[in-house]
């Protein structure tokens, strides 16, 4: 997990800075998207490097999945950023970014709940089998359906512009170091990073914590879809309280 966070945070800082300057946000996307789909496949496979190597240490494990992961977080901070940039030059309109921002934080929870749904199925229906097999099915499922929706989005959406027209001519264009001097930039970054720790490590770790620890039955497991649906509530009920 630390080598894929440290990746992450490298990747979306430079990518971040090349889609900018570039744009092609297409491109990037389904790059992005391809090493997520091979990175992701694999490290719920079996360790490559042990199979190329003829061993089974421990070490070369640990270093074997940490590449992956690494590769993973590299793929999905390209497709992601790629992603979130193509708002800002799809409109100008500040209302209409928020339409799509939302429809996007909209269908990231529908997606998120499927892969749910996806687990439960297949924990039903390959009970017999071992937990491995089941969590390669489900990894092996999400990346089917996702490539699909991967392939509708790049064939079904027109590559924006990388600029658009400015309605106010005065402003000029913000360099990257300017956020730097800012204190809300800080804010922000503390409260968002305080906040996707708790969220990934919690539901990391709950299944193994009901099940490992406490001597909880499988089924358990459905207590990561309750707190990701309760997180979501409670979500929603502050955003329409203010």
């Amino acid at each position: 997990m630390l080598s894929g966070q440290l990746a992450d945070g490298f990747t979306t800082i430079f990518v971040g800075e090349l889609i900018d300057r570039f744009g092609h946000f297409k491109l990037w996307h389904a790059g992005g998207s391809i090493l997520v789909a091979i990175s992701f496949s694999s490290v719920f496979g079996s360790c490559l490097p042990c199979k190329l190597t003829g061993t089974n240490s421990s070490t070369l494990e640990t270093v074997g999945y940490s590449i992956f992961a690494s590769i993973f977080n590299v793929g999905w901070a390209v497709t992601q950023v790629a992603h979130m940039s193509m708002v800002n030059c799809m409109t100008s309109n500040p209302t209409s970014r928020v339409a799509l921002v939302s429809c996007r934080n909209a269908f990231t929870m529908v997606a998120n709940l499927s892969l749910y749904g996806i687990a439960l199925l297949i924990f039903t229906l390959m009970h017999s089998v071992s937990v491995l097999v089941q969590y390669r099915w489900i990894a092996y499922t999400a990346i089917s359906i996702g490539c699909c929706f991967v392939v509708a989005f790049l064939i079904g959406t027109k590559e924006p512009g990388l600029n658009q027209p400015s309605q106010d001519k005065s402003l000029s264009r913000i360099s990257w170091a300017h956020w730097f001097k800012k204190v809300l930039y800080y804010q922000v970054a503390l409260v968002y990073m305080c906040t996707r720790l708790v969220t990934n490590v919690s539901q990391a770790f709950l299944a193994f914590y009901v099940i490992n620890d406490l001597g909880m039955h499988q089924s358990s497991k459905a207590l990561g879809t309750c707190y990701y649906l309760c997180m979501q509530l409670g979500s929603i009920c502050h955003v329409t309280g203010d």
